[in-house]
């Protein structure tokens, strides 16, 4: 998968993206606004599992940002299961040179585009640590809505703290299902090797 915006892209993770993802994935940073799934320190090896996981996704559903020579970030959605199972949650980072530019919102607008189209989605949605205003600017310049206050909902940093929801919305719905009827599974169901975060 490949779209491009400008002079940066979202596509497929390659094997020769460990050293720049690992270049930029090594920031505390970036560490202290994404799962703890993505260690601090970053090296090579944790980029290389991460890539070969990615890769192995079927549907596919993490991605490089990147720019014409290399990856700078990463953006993805996790989708839900069961009742949930029209949504997906999605997440992103992008290496702190290029933080301000623009370039995180224009990736998710795009990945809301792509993820509205390709998947059965009628609802993605993501959280925002309290102390990163940044990241909710990049949500509602894409489109997001603030839906609450997750009060106290995740530990980061040694630090129980509260998360901002943001969610956006399919215009109409992706399937409509009778009730009472066997659900059926979603192409956006995620794979058994999927990474267990978005991004």
């Amino acid at each position: 998968m490949r779209i491009e915006f400008g002079e940066w892209q979202i596509r497929s993770f390659q094997p020769d993206d460990a050293p720049p993802l690992a270049k930029y994935g090594n920031n505390r940073a970036v560490w202290r606004n994404i799962w703890d799934q993505h260690p601090h320190p970053y090296g090579i090896g944790d980029a290389e599992e991460w890539i070969r996981n990615a890769m192995q996704q079927s549907p596919e559903t993490i991605f490089a940002i990147a720019s014409a020579t290399e990856a700078i970030g990463c953006i993805g959605m996790l989708p839900q299961s069961d009742v949930a199972r029209l949504s997906a949650e999605v997440g992103y980072w992008l290496g702190e040179p290029f933080w301000g530019r623009g370039i995180a919102t224009a990736a998710l607008k795009a990945l809301t585009e792509y993820a509205f189209i390709e998947f059965d989605l009628v609802r993605l949605y993501a959280t925002v640590m309290e102390w990163n205003p940044a990241s909710a600017k990049v949500l509602e310049k894409a489109g997001y809505q603030y839906e609450g206050l997750m009060r106290k909902s995740a530990i980061k940093d040694g630090q129980v703290i509260d998360q901002w929801l943001y969610a956006i919305l399919r215009e109409r719905p992706a399937i409509t299902e009778t009730a009472g009827s066997r659900p059926r599974r979603s192409s956006a169901s995620a794979p058994a090797a999927a990474p267990r975060h978005p991004c």
